[in-house]
This record gives structure tokens, sequence and C-alpha cells, in this order.
């Protein structure tokens, strides 16, 4: 009789180790500091990605992140362009906050390594948070903060002195400039400006050889020379700089070394690739995040031959297509490591996809699907709405769909809550935690208010109403479109913050939750609630502008001209240049 008695306590001991098992498992999938990879794209489209309407590119992999994981419809960056949206996404603060954001139309972003401005050291990413909870961190790819602050090797502003670990990568990011036979990117309009001040100054001793071999009028050789050494000062001043962009912006770095000078930007996706894979492969064994920052898909697109015609789209969606196999062959790593299930990833683009960049009458820019505007031009929708996925199996549901507001701002306190951190109490942080939303614990993002700023300069406010669906979005100031009728300012290559702009008082009002297209604007005729709208979100301006103080400005005149001594140099300055990575492929490729 005893013995069926021990067999059932058995069986239900069993059952109960069983069942208790499993969910400790769950709790500890859940619970546990997860990895994280965040996966951020340069420049890149809403719309060019299959997962988010597009059918001429193919993205089987991102894709597949979508499929598995939440994916983001309202997802915005904290600015139009990449300095300032990137400074917000690692501290969760709008950039204006941190100085960030500039208040001229030349220099929007930071523009040379041996300039002095960068994101500041007593700012606190992400980085910093994880790496103090015991997390080993790495970026891999773009930085784009800056450099150094009075020497050429303080390097104040570097990726290792704001939390990560290991760095490897391009301290600023990838421009034409950085391939010979490109047009030139950088302040293109001005460089011309100065070479023809140049040819007309040049002119000028020359023109007054002319009297003297004449025997018109004596003009004394001392003020011919003196014109003639003005004329070259002139010149040296400026091409010192300019005349050598490749040279002084595109390195490649490892940690503080410069191992390339020029970068070989032929090689340089296949050694991220390779350095990507091989830092999940170090620090499997511990909570690890790694920040892989695409030089895909910024002009001037340099694709592997492979990819060469893949797309309906030209050399722009091969581009895509081959950064979506890189996002694959992460994606494979973890998987073989068994690391899928404990890791958190997310992916995203710094802003939206530029419209003016075309080469003759091809264009070589992204696509913003139905949105209007693109990269560079304030609150339009179509600069700053950009891919928002996360994937975290057994803790997210696969294929979740979520249509609320949400900014790449609140990465930081995301991060900060699934990595048990705590964020600094002794300054505003403008980002909210996405966990409750993206779990289903929520059904609302916490955002009521976002500003949509162009520098330091507010062209755009969104309300979403608690009470309801309803998202109105406020442009008090948009960018002078050129030429006439045209979708973005190919006349300038970028649109203006200020100056060249259009004010609207009263402002244009748009609902985004019916018209996502800025289509049809409203007024007080068609919409009974104008008034009250408008006046609702001037009150929320004001309350935000009072949590503003003022700091110093990363991007001032001083700050962002290039300085000789704050050079990045591989050798003896001025003779910078070198080669130190090992002439191998990765295997991948």
């Amino acid at each position: 009789m005893k013995q069926p008695i021990c067999n059932w306590t058995c069986c239900l001991s069993v059952c109960l180790c069983c069942w208790f098992g499993g969910l400790s498992a769950a709790f500890a999938t859940r619970n546990s500091r997860p990895n994280i990879v965040l996966l951020m794209a340069d420049d890149l489209g809403v719309g060019d990605l299959c997962c988010y309407g597009n059918n001429t590119v193919s993205t089987p992999n991102i894709d597949r992140l979508a499929n598995e994981g939440v994916r983001l419809t309202q997802h915005l960056s904290a600015a139009s362009i990449c300095t300032p949206s990137r400074a917000a996404f690692l501290t969760g603060r709008y950039p204006i906050r941190s100085g960030m954001a500039s208040r001229f139309n030349l220099n929007r972003e930071l523009t040379w390594l041996g300039g002095s401005g960068g994101l500041p050291t007593n700012e606190t990413t992400f980085a910093k948070l994880l790496q103090h909870r015991g997390y080993r961190t790495g970026l891999i790819g773009k930085w784009h903060q800056g450099l150094s602050c009075a020497s050429r090797d303080d390097h104040c502003y570097h990726p290792l002195n704001h939390g990560f670990d290991y760095f490897y990568g391009l301290p600023f990011g990838l421009i034409s400039d950085c391939q010979t036979s490109k047009t030139p990117e950088l302040h293109r309009w001005l460089r011309i400006k100065l070479w023809i001040s140049t040819v007309v100054l040049s002119l000028v001793p020359l023109l007054l050889l002319i009297p003297k071999f004449a025997r018109w009028f004596a003009v004394p050789w001392k003020v011919i020379v003196t014109f003639a050494l003005l004329a070259f000062l002139f010149f040296i001043s400026w091409y010192s700089s300019y005349g050598f962009t490749r040279r002084w912006n595109c390195i490649l770095m490892r940690n503080h070394e410069i191992i390339q000078q020029p970068m070989q930007e032929e090689r340089v996706a296949s050694l991220l690739l390779k350095e990507a894979l091989a830092f999940i492969d170090r620090y499997k064994r511990s909570p690890f995040l790694l920040f892989v920052s695409f030089l895909h898909v910024h002009t001037p697109l340099i694709t592997k031959e492979k990819f060469g015609g893949h797309s309906k789209y030209g050399l722009y969606g091969d581009n895509v297509e081959e950064m979506d196999w890189m996002v694959g062959k992460i994606l494979e790593t973890l998987d073989q490591e068994r690391l899928a299930n404990h890791t958190l990833v997310y992916f995203t683009s710094d802003n939206g996809g530029r419209l003016e960049v075309q080469e003759g009458k091809v264009k070589l820019g992204g696509f913003n699907g139905i949105y209007k505007g693109g990269k560079g031009m304030g609150g339009w929708e179509g600069g700053i709405r950009v891919p928002g996925i996360f994937r975290w199996p057994t803790v997210l549901e696969a294929g979740k769909v979520i249509d609320e507001p949400t900014s790449l701002m609140d990465i930081y306190p995301t991060l900060s809550y699934v990595g048990g951190g705590t964020w600094p109490q002794d300054r505003v942080i403008d980002g909210r935690n996405l966990m409750p939303l993206l779990e289903g614990r929520a059904s609302h993002s916490e955002h009521e208010f976002l500003f949509h700023y162009c520098g330091v300069y507010l062209h755009t406010a969104r309300w979403h109403q608690k009470d309801c669906a309803t998202v109105w979005k406020v442009h008090y100031v948009t960018p002078k479109f050129s030429p006439d009728g045209a979708d973005a300012c190919y006349g300038s290559g970028i649109c203006s913050c200020s100056g060249d702009v259009t004010y609207h008082d009263p402002p244009l009002l748009f609902d985004i939750s019916r018209d996502p297209s800025e289509a049809r604007p409203l007024n007080p005729d068609n919409e009974a609630l104008f008034d009250s709208v408008v006046k609702k979100i001037e009150a929320a301006i004001k309350e935000h502008r009072r949590t503003l103080t003022p700091v110093p400005q990363q991007f001032s005149v001083f700050n962002t001209i290039w300085k000789p001594w704050l050079q990045p140099c591989c050798g003896t300055f001025p003779f910078c240049g070198c080669d130190k990575e090992d002439d191998i492929l990765s295997t991948a490729w």
C-alpha cells in the first residue's frame, strides 16, 4: 500500500519542481539583465524597409526582427540631423540641453575632427549607466560626437570617456569626401565661393603688373608683393583644412589609437562587422552592451561588388541590402552562441532619409514613405520619423505593432530599466521607459508632448491627447524648399533652420493621427478645436522652456573651426598617415 503513495508523491514532486522551475526560468529571463545589441543606420528612411512598406528593396533580416519582436510606427528622432540626434539618443535629453544644437545653418553637426566641440563630459550616456552595472560596453562604427578639447591627444569626448570599454570605428563618420572619386560633400558651396575668392585675390597682383610693365604709372613692388602674399595666405588659411578633408576626417581608430589615416573606405564595412562579431564572442559569458553604428546608408554608399545591382532601387538600395546582410550576420552569431533569447535587440536610424543627395538625375538618398520632408528639415515628419524595432524573445510579443509616439531619447531610460541602473537625478531626462508599452502593461505612450528642434530653434511641437488616440502637430517654422514647388532644398543641398524659412502665425496645425503625410493643414474654419489645441501646445512650450538652462554651446564658431593643434595625427603633423590594420578580410565576406 505504501508503494503507490510513494510513487504519487514522487510524481507530484517532479511536477511541482518542473512547474516552479519553468516559472523561475520565465522570471529569470525577464528579471535578469539581458545582453543588449543596438543597431543604428545612418540616414535610413522609414520607407526603406520591407516591414515598413517598401517593395523595391529586400531586407529579410531586419524584417525578421520585426516579425519576432515589436515594431514602432511613430518612432521619432530628437533632431533631423546626425550629431544632435545621436547626442539625444545617448543621453535621453533634447540636444539643446547639452549644447549639442547649433545656431548656425552652416555647421548644424560637427564638421571637423580637429574642432573643439563635442558631447560634454558631464553628460551621462546609457553606456556609462550600464558600465556601472557591470556591463561590458562596446561601440563599433560611427561616433560623430567630437574627439578632443584642448590638445591633440586629450580625447575628452572620446567614446571611452563616455562609458564604452571598447571602441573600433570612425570618430567622425562617412562622407563623400572620404572617397577621392566623389564630389566633395563638406561645405561644398562654401568651398566654391572660397575658390572664386582666391582666384579674384590672385588676379589683383597680376593686374597690378600690367600698368607697371606698360609704364602707364608706377606701382611699387612692395604693393604687388603684399597683395600676392595676402592672396597666398588666404588660400592657405582655408585649403589647409578643406584641401585635406579625407586625411583629416576619414580616420579609423581602435580605442585611442589611429589604425588607418586616411581609412581604406572599401574595407571598412568588413572590418566593422568582424569587430562586432568578435565583441559578441569575447563577452558572451557576461552581460554586454554592443552599439553597432553603421556607416550605411550615408553617401558615398560604398557597397561590396557582390551586392551591386541587387535591388530595384539602384546603388542606394544595394547599400541598404548590404546593411541588412550585416544585420543578419549579427543575428546569426547570437543564434549560434545561444544568446538570442537573452538579448534585447533594437534597430533604428539616426534621422530620416536625405532627399537632396543625387548624382546627375539619379537619387542617392532614402525614401521616407508617405511622410513629408527628410533629413535636416526641422519638424517635417519625413526627417524625424524613423524605424523602431525591439526584439526580446520570451519577454516581448512577436509581431506586435505600436502606433504611439515614441522617441530615440526613450532608449536611455529603457536600457537603464532593463539593465538595473538608475539615471542621474540632477538633470531633466526627456526620454520615457518603453518597457510597459512594449510588454503590453501600458496602452499609451507616456509622452504627452514632444518638441522638434532645428538647431536651437523650436520649429514644431506634438501633442498626444491622453484621453484619445489623436496626435496634434503644430508648425511654427518650416523650411523654404527650392526650387519652387520642389519637395526639398535642392538649391542649397540642405534646408536652413533660420533665415531662409517661413514663419507661420497662426501656426500650421495637422492631425497626424488622420493625416500622417501632413497634406491637409487645419484652420479655425475646418477644425473647431483649432484655437484650444494651439493654446494647449503653447502652454506646454512655455513650461518646457522653463526647464532649459544655459550651457556652453558646442557648435559655436570657435568650436567648429578646424584647429591644427587638435587634429588627430598618425605620425608627425602635418605628415599624417598610416595603415596598421592587418591586410586580411573577414571570412564572413
